[in-house]
Protein backbone atom coordinates (compact mmCIF):
# COMPACT_ATOMS: atom_id res chain seq x y z
CA UNK A 1 0.00 0.00 0.00
CA UNK A 2 2.69 2.59 0.53
CA UNK A 3 4.50 1.95 -2.61
CA UNK A 4 0.56 2.45 -4.28
CA UNK A 5 0.53 5.79 -2.00
CA UNK A 6 3.80 6.73 -3.32
CA UNK A 7 2.64 6.55 -7.21
CA UNK A 8 -0.23 8.70 -6.64
CA UNK A 9 1.82 11.05 -4.72
CA UNK A 10 4.27 10.78 -8.03
CA UNK A 11 1.36 11.71 -10.16
CA UNK A 12 1.58 7.76 -11.68
CA UNK A 13 -1.95 7.54 -11.02
CA UNK A 14 -3.49 5.76 -13.75
CA UNK A 15 -0.63 3.19 -13.07
CA UNK A 16 -2.35 3.33 -9.05
CA UNK A 17 -5.80 3.34 -10.30
CA UNK A 18 -4.95 -0.18 -12.39
CA UNK A 19 -2.77 -1.62 -9.62
CA UNK A 20 -5.76 -0.84 -7.09
CA UNK A 21 -8.11 -2.30 -9.16
CA UNK A 22 -6.50 -5.65 -9.29
CA UNK A 23 -5.95 -5.15 -5.01
CA UNK A 24 -9.80 -5.30 -5.59
CA UNK A 25 -10.80 -7.58 -7.65
CA UNK A 26 -8.57 -10.18 -6.24
CA UNK A 27 -10.27 -9.42 -3.46
CA UNK A 28 -6.85 -8.16 -1.40
CA UNK A 29 -7.17 -7.36 2.74
CA UNK A 30 -7.76 -4.12 3.33
CA UNK A 31 -10.45 -3.68 0.62
CA UNK A 32 -11.39 -0.46 2.47
CA UNK A 33 -8.06 1.16 1.54
CA UNK A 34 -7.72 0.26 -1.66
CA UNK A 35 -11.12 1.90 -2.49
CA UNK A 36 -10.15 5.12 -0.52
CA UNK A 37 -6.41 5.13 -2.74
CA UNK A 38 -8.39 4.41 -5.73
CA UNK A 39 -10.77 7.31 -4.40
CA UNK A 40 -8.07 9.72 -4.09
CA UNK A 41 -6.37 8.59 -7.37
CA UNK A 42 -9.76 9.12 -9.79
CA UNK A 43 -9.81 12.74 -7.66
CA UNK A 44 -6.70 13.62 -8.59
CA UNK A 45 -7.70 12.87 -12.26
CA UNK A 46 -10.58 14.96 -11.77
CA UNK A 47 -13.02 12.43 -12.04
CA UNK A 48 -15.06 12.96 -9.04
CA UNK A 49 -18.31 10.56 -9.73
CA UNK A 50 -15.94 7.23 -9.38
CA UNK A 51 -14.32 8.97 -6.59
CA UNK A 52 -17.26 9.52 -4.79
CA UNK A 53 -18.44 5.64 -5.40
CA UNK A 54 -14.96 4.38 -4.39
CA UNK A 55 -15.20 6.26 -0.83
CA UNK A 56 -19.15 5.30 -0.57
CA UNK A 57 -17.61 1.75 -1.28
CA UNK A 58 -14.80 2.04 1.59
CA UNK A 59 -17.24 3.88 4.24
CA UNK A 60 -19.58 0.94 3.74
CA UNK A 61 -16.75 -1.58 4.19
CA UNK A 62 -15.80 0.13 7.30
CA UNK A 63 -17.35 3.47 8.34
CA UNK A 64 -14.58 4.69 10.12
CA UNK A 65 -12.12 4.80 7.02
CA UNK A 66 -10.80 8.19 6.04
CA UNK A 67 -12.84 8.06 3.04
CA UNK A 68 -15.90 9.17 5.11
CA UNK A 69 -13.79 12.60 5.48
CA UNK A 70 -12.99 12.52 2.26
CA UNK A 71 -16.57 12.05 0.85
CA UNK A 72 -17.49 14.94 2.62
CA UNK A 73 -14.97 17.22 1.82
CA UNK A 74 -15.88 16.42 -2.28
CA UNK A 75 -19.40 16.95 -1.56
CA UNK A 76 -18.70 20.48 0.31
CA UNK A 77 -16.64 21.36 -2.94
CA UNK A 78 -19.48 20.40 -5.10
CA UNK A 79 -22.17 21.89 -3.29
CA UNK A 80 -20.21 25.08 -2.96
CA UNK A 81 -20.93 28.13 -4.78
CA UNK A 82 -20.65 31.54 -4.85
CA UNK A 83 -23.66 33.87 -4.81
CA UNK A 84 -22.18 36.65 -6.04
CA UNK A 85 -21.43 35.13 -9.16
CA UNK A 86 -25.53 35.01 -10.31
CA UNK A 87 -25.47 38.31 -10.41
CA UNK A 88 -23.01 39.16 -13.31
Amino acid sequence: MEQIKRMIAEGKVKEAISRLTELIEGGAVPLDECFYLRGNAYRKLGQTRLALNDYLEAIALNPDSPAATAYRMQIRILDFYNKDMYNQ
